[in-house]
């Protein structure tokens, strides 16, 4: 079984690439991703959706993220990063859940910048 520290290594190796839409495997069918600016997202069918729209959205705003670190074991992990982005860097934290090797809770943590 994989663990959550493996499952969260993965996942920002991934990103890295800046396709979004390569991490939906990661996320189980019950998932839910939380996120300040997006607000909550349940289920992987309306992730998909999501991550759609976020390698859309970033490929076109010279912006990506920055992993710091990632720490975890069987079934918790979190990672420290910043997203880097013309107007500034932002720092933030991600909590996560995984279960028989996918995410099922994805959570981040950080100030949203003013628009």
């Amino acid at each position: 079984m994989t663990d959550a520290k493996q499952v969260i290594e993965t996942f920002w190796e991934i990103q890295d690439g800046h396709d979004y839409t390569k991490l939906i495997p990661l996320f189980a069918d019950d998932a839910v991703f939380e996120d300040p600016a997006i607000g909550r997202v349940e289920g992987k069918e309306a992730i998909t959706k999501l991550l759609r729209h976020l390698t859309q959205e970033l490929a076109d705003k010279k912006m990506h993220f920055e992993v710091l670190e990632i720490a975890g074991d069987g079934g918790v992990a979190w990672s420290r990063w910043l997203w880097k982005r013309p107007d500034g860097d932002v720092e933030g934290v991600g909590l996560y859940k995984v279960r028989d090797g996918q995410l099922i809770s994805y959570r981040d943590f950080y100030a949203v910048p003013a628009a």
